[in-house]
């Protein structure tokens, strides 16, 4: 492997969703470790399922892992992280300041923003010359889906900045008076992120047109920024053998290589591994040490009896929903796992009925207009564009609280706006904007992998409680975003998983999270399922026997109600196979 030789101390692995980056960045350290390398795993994924691959309980703490001499892991846990961090800023002024201050300074760092800016502080740790790493010769991260990736890469550049611009107002008190501490840290983060000795980033994508196309856009972004020591990954090859005795190994087969022959021009001069499909999970240390071997696969017999299966499809759940006449359809799940075709499915098929629709999404990493690939009457599309968002949000502050202030009072204005923290509450704006037109239309929402939108759930729920301590004893009536979320009259949640492992448990994961904020899902969506799709390829059947345990988990202990959609011949790009996709009967 290309991506292995000489490796530099630090490895990024991202990508899409759903790639493969943890599979590949796990059997990555138990390789290095197998050579005698002290090795520290690190996941900054807010929805890490390294635990899972392991078979053990790491979390927000350096963990060896016993059955790997040499290795160690940490999941950066974004809501620990940021209880950590509070103390550490309100722990010295409790018992010294009034209750009442200690109070708004708790209620100040209860947002989103500081959750981020709390795993950001310990990301940059492991960057620098320190005790934390001074026992690792290689610290391997296994990141968060592209669109927050590259948002995480940025912030030391972008924290740099605010914090030799001066320091902002009263908003961001709270925050930056651990910022500031941080100014050396942050500086060391971006020398380390830049320097090709030191740093080599793994793109990591599948054969498949859009996985491909952001793998593109991922290396232009990241290269701007000064990451230029960059790979290039793609995982899950399906085998020419296996093409030749069924029609959708075959179809499968080609449209891969019709993604590989059309590769973006920006990815074909990097170094470039292949790695095949395997038949099995990649969960366990044997499936680990399997991934990056280039010789046959084991465990794919011709004796596995094709997998049967009699399950519920999506278009009965569909017009379900279609009966309420509108509201707000919120679909979630780990990256990679489907919910943007997902997402336009739905969007289709009510929009074919008549009902007006607005499909939208929160994923920076999501393109909906390129598997749309047209138009339909009744349908609108937008996307909540960071930037866009947070630019709009800025001048409409100075057109607002900025009116009246004098040029310096404005220029300290527009100081704080620079801060990064200023777009967790522009997106939480445009997010609330859009969800209030469910009340008379379909919002359907394609939203960010599962630890980012629970990150816009936490502001969602502060903007709650804030609005909630307010109104208290006024008796005015009030209905914030986080009721909405909460009335199931008003909101359907559809997670979105795949019949594996992992991807099951993290589903099971994402609901548990959404009751305790007192969302319950409405529905479960099991995509690409191979059983579904009836194969006969060797290969295929194996990975459709592994699932019948997975469907069987969903159908009788997860979900309430559920679909499954078989893997397709054709990828589901286009309004005609989304239509397809979204009224097909269960056979």
């Amino acid at each position: 492997m290309h991506f292995l030789a000489q490796p530099p101390r630090f490895l990024f692995f991202t990508g899409k969703g759903g790639v493969g980056k943890t599979s590949i960045a796990c059997a990555t350290a138990v390789q290095l470790a197998a050579q005698g390398r002290r090795v520290l795993l690190v996941s900054t994924d807010p929805a890490s399922n390294v635990g899972q691959v392991f078979g053990e309980r790491i979390g927000n703490r350096i963990t060896a892992i016993p059955a790997v001499p040499n290795l160690s892991a940490l999941e950066i846990d974004p809501q620990a992280a940021a209880q950590a961090y509070r103390d550490r800023i309100v722990g010295p002024v409790r018992g010294v300041l009034p209750d009442p201050v200690v109070r708004g300074i708790e209620e100040q760092l209860s947002g989103a923003c500081t959750t981020e800016i709390a795993a950001f502080d310990e990301f940059t740790a492991l960057l620098i010359d320190s005790t934390l790493t001074t026992d690792y010769e290689h610290i391997i991260f296994d990141t968060a889906p592209t669109g927050h990736t590259i948002r995480l890469l940025q912030l030391p550049g972008a924290w740099t900045g605010f914090l030799e611009a001066g320091k902002g107002d009263a908003s961001c008190l709270g925050p930056l008076a651990g910022l500031e501490k941080q100014r050396t840290q942050y500086k060391e983060a971006v020398e380390g992120l830049a320097d090709p000795l030191r740093t080599r980033l793994v793109l990591v994508a599948r054969a498949q047109r859009a996985a491909l196309q952001e793998a593109a856009r991922t290396h232009e972004e990241l290269a701007a920024i000064g990451l230029s020591q960059q790979y290039f990954v793609i995982n899950g090859v399906f085998p020419a053998g296996e093409a030749e005795q069924d029609a959708l190994a075959a179809a499968i087969h080609r449209r891969e290589q019709a993604a590989l022959t059309a590769v973006p021009e920006a990815l074909k001069a990097l170094p470039r591994d292949r790695i095949a499909l395997k038949p099995f999970n990649l969960v366990g240390l044997d499936a680990l040490r399997g991934l990056l071997v280039e010789t046959a696969s084991p465990g794919c017999a011709d004796a596995v009896e094709p997998a049967t299966l009699d399950a519920p499809d999506l278009s009965t759940l569909v017009d379900q929903i279609a009966a309420d006449g509108h509201g707000l359809v919120m679909v979630m799940g780990k990256g990679g796992v489907g919910k943007t075709t997902l997402a336009a499915a739905v969007a289709v098929k009510l929009a074919d009925q008549g009902l007006p629709v607005h499909l939208t999404t929160s994923d920076p990493a999501a393109h909906l207009a390129e598997t749309l690939e047209g138009s339909l009457a009744n349908l609108t599309i937008s996307r909540i564009d960071p930037h866009e968002e947070t630019a709009r949000y800025r001048q409409h502050v100075l057109d607002t609280k900025g009116a009246q202030l004098d040029a310096e009072g404005r220029a300290l204005l527009e100081e704080d706006l620079r801060s990064p923290c200023t777009e967790e509450i522009a997106v939480f704006q445009a997010f609330s904007r859009i969800i209030r037109e469910a009340g008379k239309k379909f919002v359907v929402m394609d939203t960010a992998p599962t630890g980012h939108t629970l990150l816009l759930l936490d502001a969602t729920g502060a903007y709650h409680r804030e609005i909630a301590r307010q109104m208290g004893g006024t008796g005015l009536h009030y209905t914030t975003p986080m009721m909405q979320l909460q009335d199931p009259k008003q909101t359907k949640v559809l997670i979105v998983t795949l019949a594996e492992t992992t991807p099951v448990l993290e589903a099971a994961n994402l609901q548990s999270d959404l009751r305790r904020a007192g969302i319950e899902p409405w529905a479960w969506v099991v995509n690409s399922s191979v059983a579904a799709a009836h194969p006969r390829s060797p290969l295929l059947r194996q990975r459709a026997h592994n699932e019948l345990q997975e469907l069987d988990a969903v159908a009788t202990r997860h979900a309430q109600r559920f679909a499954v959609v078989p893997l397709l011949t054709e990828e589901p790009v286009g309004v005609e196979r989304l239509r397809d996709l979204a009224s097909r009967k269960a056979p």
